[in-house]
């Protein structure tokens, strides 16, 4: 078993196995063109708000894939007596830790571009002679970001299949906030020509769209962090619709022959779910360890992501534990 291609100390299957060492490229080019992209735009940003509020949503695109490298090698130590259920939440903290990060900044910026616009600031923006020519500064920020939106627009795209593969939704934060960069990156240009056309007010403005769009990718990452590590029902890895898998589990249940009702509880650890069914035996039925062993395995082999599974007879099923 390689540990670059396992997770909890269990190794994976060919397709996740490729998705995970995709997914650790991409994150590690992402970071290499961030830190390009940020220097760049620090360069050229002036005294511009909108500016300086995509060179802040830029720094803070460094936290998910960070986040994403730290958690992927917390999550690869086995389970041990402290730590029985591995360390999988790991991916679900870096998740929540990047979330409150782009909510909180995000909210700081709301308000710093809002008091620039009611004092009516009106940003200076100057010249630069470059090869013996006079050229706006305006023209460099322009020229800056539209570059600066290309690479991670690109690479956005390519993590969404990685992120379904592994069930990684801080992977796929990442993707979304990536392939969302064009709209700051457009909102920051038309904010920098507004004011080469005089309207003083269009910079303010600009920032304020990109310091909504900061809000909005932190809210929603905070949400669904908060209900994986609160143990909501497992969702898709873009935290829409539940999560196929569940549907199967309950599925292989109903085809029980010995067992009059049966349910489940699966809760979702980062990349792994976690099992525990509940079947009411029929009257006259045998309840072995046989039995209860033979539906374990069928419920393991469902899915590489089924690492714990937990089967039990109990007097009655809670409704909680009923199939959606």
């Amino acid at each position: 078993m390689s540990p670059e291609t396992a997770l909890g100390g269990r190794d994976l299957p060919d397709e996740q196995r490729a998705a995970l060492r995709r997914a650790v490229r991409l994150e590690w080019i992402t970071i290499a063109v961030l830190a390009g992209t940020v220097a760049a735009v620090y360069a050229v940003s002036g005294q511009s708000q909108a500016m300086k509020a995509a060179w802040i949503e830029d720094s803070l695109s460094f936290l998910p894939p960070i986040a994403f490298l730290v958690a992927l090698r917390v999550s690869r130590i086995p389970p041990s007596a402290r730590f029985p259920y591995g360390r999988h939440r790991a991916v679900g903290i870096g998740h929540l830790v990047a979330g409150v990060s782009l909510l909180v900044m995000g909210a700081f910026l709301i308000v710093d571009s809002g008091t620039g616009l009611v004092a009516g600031e009106r940003p200076p923006m100057g010249v630069v002679e470059i090869g013996g020519r006079v050229v706006w500064v305006g023209w460099l920020m322009v020229a800056v970001m539209a570059a600066s939106v290309v690479g991670p627009f690109i690479l956005g795209r390519m993590k969404a299949a990685p992120a379904e593969a592994l069930h990684d939704k801080v992977l796929y934060a990442d993707a979304d906030m990536n392939r969302a960069d064009w709209k700051t990156g457009l909102a920051t240009i038309v904010g920098v020509l507004g004011i080469g056309m005089g309207l003083w007010w269009a910079d303010a403005v600009a920032a304020l769209v990109v310091s909504v769009s900061i809000v909005r990718d932190g809210w929603s990452n905070v949400r669904g962090a908060i209900e994986g590590l609160a143990d909501a029902r497992p969702t898709r890895y873009d935290g829409t619709d539940p999560h196929p898998l569940v549907h199967r589990i309950d599925d292989l249940l109903a085809g029980v022959d010995w067992a009059v009702d049966r349910g489940a509880r699966v809760r979702d650890e980062g990349h792994v779910f976690h099992v525990e069914a509940f079947l009411v035996p029929a009257d006259g039925q045998e309840v072995t360890v046989a039995r209860l062993a033979e539906v374990r395995r069928q419920l393991s082999q469902l899915s590489w992501k089924i690492e714990d599974v937990v089967v039990t007879v109990v007097p009655e099923v809670l409704d909680a534990h009923r199939p959606c």
